[in-house]
């Protein structure tokens, strides 16, 4: 797995929950200026919020989010130093609590994949642009 992508790579820092709104609106704005249709963006803009949301409940550090564009698609990570995450889980019981972050996150993306890096735990998203 690559840390970084090749080409341009525009970030926001977040460490507060405070800044969850900067966080959404970034991520938007250069979707969106980067060619992803205005719904698909705010789907992005979701999954962003859902793992920056993890972030600040389960680390002390904050992260980052780093996004880009290649091959016809938007890549986004989001890098924190909490732990591995694991995908692949189906939505739970409407009656659970908790749970549902990352299965949504999966389900509104093209393709997630988390791994680590020098920098800390990644979760890196694809959205294609068509």
């Amino acid at each position: 797995m690559t840390e970084r992508a090749p080409g341009r790579v525009e970030s926001i820092v977040y460490t507060l929950v405070s800044d969850l709104a900067a966080v959404r609106a970034f991520v938007s704005a250069r979707a969106i200026a980067l060619g992803l249709p205005p719904a698909r963006a705010d789907l992005l803009t979701l999954a962003v919020n859902e793992l920056a949301t993890n972030t600040l409940q389960h680390t002390q550090e904050g992260g980052q989010v780093h996004l880009w564009a290649e091959s016809g698609q938007i890549v986004c990570d989001v890098v924190d130093q909490g732990p591995m995450r694991s995908f692949g889980r189906e939505m739970p019981a409407a009656e659970s609590p908790h749970g549902r972050g990352l299965a949504i996150v999966e389900l509104v993306c093209d393709h997630v994949v988390a791994f680590a890096s020098a920098h800390g735990t990644v979760v890196r998203l694809r959205l294609g642009l068509a």
